[in-house]
């Protein structure tokens, strides 16, 4: 049995250039008896309300029907997972409104108006607002008697958010803020009851730098839209353009503090990134259920097309990225619980506590986002395959599914954006002094240059191997890294090609340590033989993470490095990213079989 050991020393990107234990790492195995109620609540849900109207929902593309579907939610409590007990809400954990966040998104566009509604809609109140505009807002929005939208993006400024257009100018009696602009792709735009709008206040000519926020009510004067958008997939997610002509804001209305727009948007953002890849998740393991089910049904050559080679590697292939995606997003909002209640226990009020917590793992938040999207696109996508010719009709689940997916890497800052960021916010908590890269960096440096260890002499243990192998790919990623600030500076940030690289190599990492510590502390639980299948889904996720760091690696130091120091960064590539050979088509082959003899994803 591994022993608990305290967790809540974890820093947010520290994975990086630190050892974890199992121990310190929760697992989706762990939830409780009653975190699983909820779970099984969510699917109910779905099994009862969604799934039968998914044509009906995108067919008829009707505010009314999502607003109906909505409120039967509301009825459940599931509009209220973050929303404090004293205002009507579940007060719920962090992770646990991941758990509600992975079931529910199996649920297409609903799933897009729901965590709309309790994430960037509701949140900014729960973490922004004040005692009186938490009392009035918030016990309707836990309920669904009133459904809420954000409203940040505009025509020009999308992944810039910050260079937003629309104005708000205070009244000549100072009671009200006039406010006017264009907003959208606005998610719920068409039946929502308060709008969390974000804009600039003009004062003498003069426009504040930053952002603001501010709380507007649908009967407000002044607000009009456009009809839906007619857009590739999430087709019954009500979306539009939002017009704000003259609209009289109270000053009361003002949520937070003048120019604290924008960092309520990228905290907000934080947690809408988490949580989008956990609902990756969910909707993944929904297409790999059908998936192995249509494969177990549809013969060829008189076969179930379950038994041929190729359609067994892409199932295995679906499981072992979703397996690890859902095993580093448990992994990151339980270190994300963790610090909450660390702060608190160190005074620290609890809406304080948990924003602190959320940026402190800001990082790990972008990464998942990243992962989580890019292993549904992938999953969709040899979904569509697997049903062959019936994967392109619009009568099969594929069709739905592989439209419906794509939104998720534009969603919450595009994955490119998010690529930058996870690299951008390491080497600033560097050059702050949070985060020691540097130096671990020079030491790789350094030990690019001296002669190999050739001791073999062997450490006892599980995964020791593989242990070594993740600690050589992280001295692969501080190389890469560390070579490219030296080079370019404070110019880096024009690098965007290279910092991508270098994301990927992080990415990677995070997800492959994530999958390797789930099964070491599932093993210490239930043994070995038990989690045989398991031990292999870590080894093949293993294996294909060491392949894509070597590439990516590989091309971004030939983008920059020359002569000598080229040789020996490729030198250092090399070292850092040996792996004992596995035979990987046996490997997946049995992750896949054993899903096909239970008809169903398992893991």
């Amino acid at each position: 049995m591994i022993a608990t050991e305290p967790k809540a020393s974890i820093k947010g990107g520290e994975f990086l250039i630190k050892e974890t234990s199992a121990a310190q790492v929760f697992i989706p195995e762990e939830f409780s008896e009653e975190q699983q109620m909820i779970a099984a609540t969510c699917r109910e849900f779905l099994e009862r309300e969604i799934w039968p109207r998914l044509d009906e929902i995108d067919k008829a593309q009707s505010p009314e029907l999502i607003s109906s579907l909505m409120d039967k939610a509301g009825e459940l409590g599931l509009l209220g997972t973050g929303v404090p007990e004293e205002y009507g809400g579940f007060g719920m954990s962090f992770n646990t409104s991941m758990l509600v966040a992975e079931v529910t998104g199996a649920g297409h566009s609903f799933s897009v108006a729901l965590s709309a509604h309790t994430g960037i809609g509701t949140l900014p109140i729960v973490y922004y607002g004040n005692d009186e505009q938490k009392a009035k807002y918030l016990p309707k929005l836990a309920t669904g008697e009133w459904k809420a939208a954000y409203c940040l993006t505009e025509p020009d400024s999308g992944s810039d958010a910050n260079s937003g257009k629309s104005r708000a100018k205070l009244s000549e009696d100072g009671k009200h803020y006039v406010l006017n602009g264009q907003k959208m792709w606005i998610t719920n735009g068409g039946f929502a009851d308060v709008f969390i709008v974000f804009a600039k206040i003009e004062e003498n000519g003069q426009v504040d730098k930053n952002l603001s926020a501010f709380i507007l009510e649908k009967g407000f004067d002044g607000i009009t839209m456009n009809e839906p958008e007619h857009k590739m997939g999430i087709k019954g997610s009500d979306t539009r353009q939002i017009f704000f002509n003259d609209v009289k804001v109270p000053i009361d209305n003002l949520l937070s503090d003048r120019g604290n727009g924008f960092k309520i948007a990228v905290n907000i953002l934080n947690i809408g990134r988490i949580k989008l890849g956990v609902a990756a998740v969910g909707g993944s393991k929904e297409v790999i259920n059908n998936a192995v089910n249509y494969a177990n049904e549809r013969k060829q050559f008189k076969t179930p097309i379950a038994q041929f080679g190729a359609i067994k590697h892409k199932l295995a292939e679906m499981a072992v990225k979703v397996y690890a995606s859902e095993s580093a997003s448990y992994r990151a909002g339980q270190n994300i619980d963790d610090m909450i209640e660390d702060l608190k226990s160190q005074g620290i009020n609890d809406v304080t506590a948990k924003l602190q917590a959320l940026e402190q793992f800001a990082i790990e938040c972008a990464i998942m986002k990243v992962h989580g999207s890019e292993a549904l696109d992938y999953v969709v996508d040899e979904g569509v395959q697997v049903y062959g010719g019936m994967g392109y009709s619009a009568d099969a689940p594929m069709d739905r599914a592989y439209r419906d997916a794509r939104i998720n890497r534009i969603f919450e800052g595009t994955n490119e954006i998010n690529r930058m960021l996870v690299v951008d916010m390491l080497l600033k908590r560097a050059m702050k002094g949070e985060l020691d890269l540097m130096g671990p960096a020079m030491g790789v440096a350094k030990e690019i240059m001296s002669i190999p260890d050739f001791n073999t002499e062997e450490e006892e243990g599980l995964f020791v191997a593989e242990k070594k192998v993740l600690k050589n790919l992280k001295k692969a990623a501080l190389m890469v890294a560390g070579a490219a600030v030296q080079k370019f500076m404070m110019t880096l940030s024009n690098e965007q090609e290279i910092l991508m690289n270098i994301a990927d190599m992080v990415i990677e990492i995070y997800a492959a340590e994530s999958v390797l510590l789930r099964v070491e502390k599932l093993i210490g639980i239930k043994g070995d033989e038990a989690m045989k299948l398991q031990k292999q889904i870590a080894l093949v996720y293993l294996h294909e993470a060491v392949e894509k760091i070597n590439n990516v690696g590989r091309q971004a130091v030939t983008s920059f490095a020359e002569g000598d120091e080229l040789r020996g960064m490729l030198m250092g590539m090399k070292r850092f990213t040996k792996i004992e050979p596995l035979n990987l088509k046996d490997a997946r082959r049995t992750i896949a079989d054993a899903m096909i003899a239970e008809n169903k994803y398992i893991f």
